[in-house]
């Protein structure tokens, strides 16, 4: 599992969005790029999450920002949770959960003693040459927006 630091060159990644179209991380080059894993779609932390994104959307926009979500899910899954929750930004579907093991966000947990494998939920703030500028591993779902807001200092 990699140790991604701030200062790291992100790691290069293709996926699949909820609409099949493919997504790498060099079509943000240019761009600041908030990409967030989170372990399952319509889940209440997961949906807090996003939402939470999502309703900031047009300032991360205006902030230079691009937004984008991967989990394991697939992209029906993506496709039905957008559609719920009207999330404007693409999600990927990391079904074989490549990228997620490149940036260390699958690894071991642990829920009432018994240890398992799954999403660590970490988010990974890109700037516009693709080095990570901020990671956040303690992610406050309902307000993820502040929380980043206050780490960069914008």
């Amino acid at each position: 599992m990699p140790n991604l630091k701030i200062g790291d060159q992100a790691p290069a990644f293709k996926g699949v969005s909820q609409n099949g179209d493919k997504i790498n991380l060099i079509d943000f080059k240019g761009k600041k790029l908030i990409l967030y894993f989170y372990p399952k779609d319509n889940t209440p932390g997961c949906t807090a999450e996003s939402c939470n994104l999502n309703d900031n959307y047009e300032m991360w926009m205006e902030k230079g920002f691009e937004v984008v979500g991967i989990s394991p899910d697939s992209e029906k899954s993506h496709l039905k949770f957008i559609g719920k929750f009207g999330l404007k930004f693409n999600l990927i579907a990391d079904t074989e959960k490549e990228i997620l093991q490149a940036y260390g966000a699958w690894g071991e947990k642990s829920m009432y003693g018994k240890k398992y494998m799954g999403v660590l939920r970490t988010t990974f703030i890109i700037d516009e040459n693709g080095v990570i500028k901020e990671i956040f591993e303690k992610v406050r779902t309902k307000d993820h927006t502040n929380q980043i807001l206050k780490a960069l200092n914008i």
